[in-house]
């Protein structure tokens, strides 16, 4: 896996809406976001777009990627927040591009898709923080560091403070492997496509927002009847936040344990990433040790050179 080069004070990094409109002072917010961290931000010019549900027009939001992709000078893209969209425009992405100038792509949620392609062509994506978002604490800012500004591998990640100092175990053991994943809604919605995950050996981590626990079932299903599970090494659980109904987050505990607790490999819930603030920044691609016993994921390998 081809990891880009780290992070250095002052890198330009684009800011890109691929998915969603951004609300009305987000772009400023994030623009600042990026200057608190030692970066030059690049704001993408459509990333103001709206139309519906989207950023402006697949041709506006695919162009303000490649654009950044093809831009010697930006170093990074940031993608500005999830929603929906982004898997529109994966077949109008420059792959060739990032491969031959690897730069990191960070975000999450629907931003997955993107994560998907790069690691399609052998690049290693960032699964962490948009930068629109009303808080940013440290702990989500001293995470992104630790994987983009340096190329020593990051190790057993910590947890935030004042809450829990590791994950659940569901079923115990430890694996290592790649580690790939995201949103669940984007890893189901993938398969069958050239860009749907590559399961064989991994550590799959996965989250999600919003889903109501019939529909957690149904995704992880899909995954299960595609065979993504049985291949895994281990799986690593992140924030399954949001769960909608009554007794909505214990009957998405109940799916949880029915659908992965029975695969015969080490399986973790309760990490912080995903839709949450204290949100952990992960390198799709790269090897990782899950320890389901003592509840730690550790990364293996330096994310950047």
């Amino acid at each position: 896996m081809i990891v880009p080069p780290k992070l250095e004070a002052g890198a330009r990094v684009a800011l890109v809406a691929a998915a969603g409109p951004i609300p009305e002072g987000g772009v400023e917010r994030a623009m600042e976001r990026v200057r608190s961290v030692g970066w030059e931000p690049v704001a993408g010019q459509n990333c103001r777009g709206r139309r519906g549900y989207l950023a402006g027009s697949d041709a506006e939001r695919a162009a303000d990627l490649n654009a950044a992709l093809r831009d010697p000078q930006i170093r990074a893209v940031w993608f500005l927040r999830g929603g929906y969209g982004t898997m529109r425009i994966l077949d109008d992405i420059d792959w060739p591009a990032l491969a031959r100038d690897p730069k990191p792509l960070i975000g999450f949620s629907d931003n997955t898709a993107v994560h998907l392609g790069a690691n399609a062509v052998g690049v290693v994506g960032f699964h962490g923080p948009h930068p629109h978002t009303p808080e940013f604490p440290d702990f989500a800012r001293d995470g992104l560091l630790r994987v983009l500004a340096s190329a020593e591998p990051a190790g057993v990640l910590p947890f935030p403070p004042g809450g829990a100092e590791r994950g659940e175990t569901l079923a115990g053991g430890s694996a290592e492997g790649p580690l790939v994943g995201g949103n669940l809604s984007l890893l189901s919605a993938t398969m069958g496509t050239p860009y749907a995950v590559q399961p064989e050996g991994a550590i799959l981590f996965i989250e999600e927002v919003g889903e109501s626990p019939y529909r957690l079932d149904r995704m992880l299903s899909h995954l299960t009847l595609a065979g993504v599970l049985d291949a895994v090494s281990g799986i690593a659980v992140g924030g399954i936040t949001e769960v909608p109904g009554e007794n909505g987050d214990a009957l998405a505990r109940e799916v949880l344990h029915d659908r992965l607790g029975r695969l015969g490999v080490p399986v973790a819930i309760g990490f912080p990433f995903g839709h949450i603030d204290d949100n952990w920044t992960l390198p799709v691609g790269l090897r990782a040790r899950l320890d389901a016993d003592a509840g730690t994921l550790a990364l293996l390998e330096g994310a950047v050179a």
